[in-house]
């Protein structure tokens, strides 16, 4: 029994990192969630977030069970994504854990809606959603926002996380796109 268990945990731990080494192959938009409650304001950079449904327009995010920032979700109402921009990886950096979570909003230009929900004045997209679900799943909790409102900025440039690093986005070459199968 001891054995077929050690070769269960292999095998799970060979799964593990293959999993994490094909997760660095996605690209993704960068983000900082925030969120408040009667007694605190937080945010934090993510990457796992996206569109669940345009009817009604709503949004997916996943916080790891262990963050502040999900303690807070749970109380809190409302909640915004914020899309940086490409020139905001230093923003992305400092709410990342780079910055103290009492210090994070003395970077960017942070501005705060009625109820007090910070959302950053200059970043490319903001989506203000109403919580409407959170459903539990292993370390994390996928929250659903339905999006109540929504601020753009004119320009498209967002700031990507690829294989660990930051990146931009261009338009696809010649040499990136397969011709098609004749």
């Amino acid at each position: 029994m001891a054995q077929r268990d050690a070769q269960g945990d292999a095998r799970l731990s060979s799964v593990e990192a293959a999993f994490r080494a094909a997760m660095r192959r996605f690209a993704a938009t960068v983000t900082i969630i925030t969120a408040c409650d009667h007694e605190r304001r937080h945010g934090m950079t993510a990457t796992a977030v996206t569109s669940l449904s345009m009817d009604p327009p709503s949004l997916i995010i996943c916080l790891n069970q262990t963050t502040l920032l999900h303690d807070i979700m749970f109380r809190a109402r409302r909640f915004c994504v914020n899309v940086l921009h490409c020139d905001q990886a230093d923003l992305s950096a400092a709410f990342s854990g780079g910055v103290a979570p009492e210090r994070r909003f003395e970077s960017g230009r942070w501005l705060r809606c009625e109820d007090g929900l910070p959302y950053l004045a200059d970043a490319q997209a903001n989506l203000f959603c109403r919580k409407a679900a959170a459903l539990p799943y292993g370390t994390h909790t996928i929250f659903v926002g339905q999006v109540e409102d929504v601020g753009l900025r004119e320009a498209t440039a967002p700031l990507v996380y690829h294989d660990a690093g930051y990146c931009v986005t261009a338009p696809a070459t010649d040499h990136c796109v397969a011709a098609p199968a004749t």
